[in-house]
């Protein structure tokens, strides 16, 4: 098992390294790829069925991967919202990415949904635990295509999984982003080490919303005073809570977008 996470301990961040090790146990002391397949059968989709943004492929860690970029129809944006999808799925899935990445422009943020590396369909969230440092490099991708742009103000949106990929990467790199919009972040309880996640929360210094769900998935909800804690030195937290919504807002999507726009409006300059 030390062999496996060694094999891949250039590429990881020291504070990773303890997170893998802690659920090295829960993946059978196997270190899992991504599954590049998958990534270019959704690309592949999407290119025949795009019909707002641009395709812009982007490299990571020496792999190049897919991003939707969405223009504001004004010249002076606000600024650029990187956004992160749930677990398994990719920079155009309905509802609520695509739902973010076509109507925040329409508020004045331009959107940059990025592909983020997959496991085999079917998978769960332990086994993309492995996967977490490539995903950061991919954020930090994203975010110097954003600054290439000449914006100034960039932001991270992430859904699920994404929350969490994008919670680790801001708390282990100085990453060049003014805020944070996590949605249905989750404090699983098959993690071993259930600190870690919360230590994530804890070093994020930027503001951050924390949006969820009443009706969202158990680990999400029941965790959600654990992540307030966790945050109370952050004077720029905001938890919000929204009601009859669960894990994937089919019934108000409009009201999430809403929230955020209305939030990155208040926070970001």
């Amino acid at each position: 098992m030390i062999r496996a996470v060694a094999a891949v301990s250039e590429y990881i961040q020291p504070g990773f390294m303890v997170f893998m090790l802690c659920l090295m146990p829960l993946l059978g002391g196997v270190c899992l790829a991504g599954d590049t397949k998958r990534e270019a059968e959704f690309a592949d989709s999407i290119n025949k069925t795009l019909a707002i943004g641009e395709e812009v492929w982007l490299e990571a860690e020496g792999k190049k991967f897919l991003g939707l970029f969405t223009p504001t129809e004004k010249i002076d944006s606000k600024g650029i919202a990187i956004i992160v999808h749930e677990m398994g799925g990719h920079p155009n899935q309905k509802q609520l990415i695509y739902g973010l990445r076509v109507a925040l422009p329409e508020h004045n943020w331009a959107t940059l949904a990025l592909q983020m590396p997959l496991r085999e369909a079917g998978a769960g969230q332990e086994d993309y635990y492995p996967l977490f440092a490539e995903a950061a490099a991919r954020i930090q991708a994203g975010i110097s295509y954003a600054r290439d742009s000449g914006t100034e103000n960039i932001v991270l949106v992430g859904y699920g999984l994404g929350s969490l990929m994008g919670v680790y990467a801001l708390s282990e790199q100085g990453l060049a982003v003014k805020a944070l919009a996590t949605i249905s972040l989750s404090v699983p309880k098959t993690d071993n080490n259930v600190a870690q996640t919360l230590d994530f929360i804890q070093k994020i210094t930027i503001p951050m919303l924390d949006i969820y769900g009443a009706l969202d998935l158990p680990e999400v909800v029941q965790s959600a005073r654990d992540r307030r804690v966790a945050a109370k030195q952050n004077v720029g937290y905001r938890q919000v809570k929204i009601n009859d919504q669960d894990h994937v807002y089919l019934h108000d999507e409009g009201l999430l977008v809403k929230r955020i726009y209305s939030w990155l409006g208040v926070v970001v300059d």
